[in-house]
């Protein structure tokens, strides 16, 4: 990113973040005055306060969202009716309305029962096992979806794809923060949930800066009670973040504490400006609209060892060390 691009970007992040400030500030004005109805658990968030919570959120993650082109949403004001996200009930995962439109705009051609089948696939779960659903969905996601439908009085056998690569405007792209999760005696709000065409994609556990005792561990750990607790949200899940402040590290459903690395070049090319902190660079770097894509088709791969799978992020040195080795 040259001198230039950097110093437009920054202003944009300083304009967003400021707009987000007064959407929190407006939303616990709201919350307060108004005496809306929430579950227990969307009081707390990660042990903290919703209020905390979004506080502590505000300037970080949520400003790289929106300044890379997602939409980002608040569940209060979801709550509050400001905003339809086509789910149901605290139990879906998936956005069925948004995954519905998405799949219509990228496959124009398929005629309606095409797109309901397609649905019908990736939402069926077929197993008990998180890791064979995530393997079985990274299938469809890559590979598309096959199914067939009557034409003309034939049978036709096609492909329904799940995210278009060549035109990312049909893609949908959003964050949630939080999003209240409800499995059965479970009731959880991961701290973010990134959606690409109503399908959850990614999931970020975020530390609060007000507990000196904290590490990423306590992150990790978080994420991993999700896993056993909420295990629907993680069929689909492609990449875990965990941040504290404005440090950040991503890995894997398979990957151990140890394995959650920050990420070190938003391009790929250079590394950033001095002064860009690891959770600027992991979110430009890792969700930028093209690159997430290069990395869902490319560098995801799942590993075989026995009757066990590992599930790996191929990693560019380039990407995770600090600085690049002299010739």
């Amino acid at each position: 990113m040259n001198p230039a691009q950097l110093k437009k970007t920054t202003a944009k992040a300083s304009r967003v973040t400021k707009k987000l400030r007064r959407r929190f500030d407006f939303i616990q004005s709201a919350m307060s005055g108004l005496g809306v109805p929430l579950l227990k658990s969307q009081l707390r968030v990660g042990g903290a306060s919703i209020s905390d919570t979004l506080q502590a959120i505000a300037p970080s993650a949520l400003t790289w969202f929106e300044v890379i082109g997602y939409t980002v949403l608040l569940e209060p004001d979801i709550i509050l009716g400001k905003h339809q996200i086509g789910r149901s009930s605290y139990s879906d995962v998936v956005l069925y309305q948004r995954l519905h439109s998405a799949l219509q705009k990228i496959n124009p051609t398929k005629p309606d029962e095409a797109i309901a089948a397609a649905i019908h696939q990736v939402t069926c779960t077929e197993s008990s096992d998180l890791l064979e659903n995530n393997r079985r969905f990274h299938k469809l996601l890559t590979n598309g979806v096959e199914v067939e439908y009557l034409y003309n009085e034939e049978i036709v056998h096609d492909f329904v794809w799940l995210i278009d690569t060549s035109n990312l405007l049909n893609n949908d792209w959003l964050a949630i923060h939080p999003l209240t999760i409800v499995e059965g005696s479970y009731t959880h709000c991961p701290d973010v949930v990134v959606f690409i065409n109503g399908l959850p994609l990614a999931v970020i556990a975020s530390i609060q800066l007000s507990d000196e005792q904290a590490t990423f561990k306590e992150g990790y750990q978080r994420i991993q009670t999700y896993c056993q607790q909420i295990p629907k949200l993680f069929d689909y899940n492609t990449f875990l973040v965990v941040t504290y402040g404005n440090r950040a590290r991503i890995g894997t459903l398979t990957s151990d504490w140890q394995e959650f690395l920050p990420w070190r070049t938003i391009d790929g090319e250079d590394f950033p400006a001095k002064g860009a902190t690891e959770l600027e660079v992991l979110i430009q770097g890792i969700f930028d609209k093209r690159r997430l894509l290069e990395q869902v088709l490319h560098l995801i791969v799942f590993e075989e060892n026995g009757s066990s799978i590992s599930k790996k992020l191929l990693r560019r040195p380039f990407c995770t060390t600090q600085y690049p080795k002299k010739s």
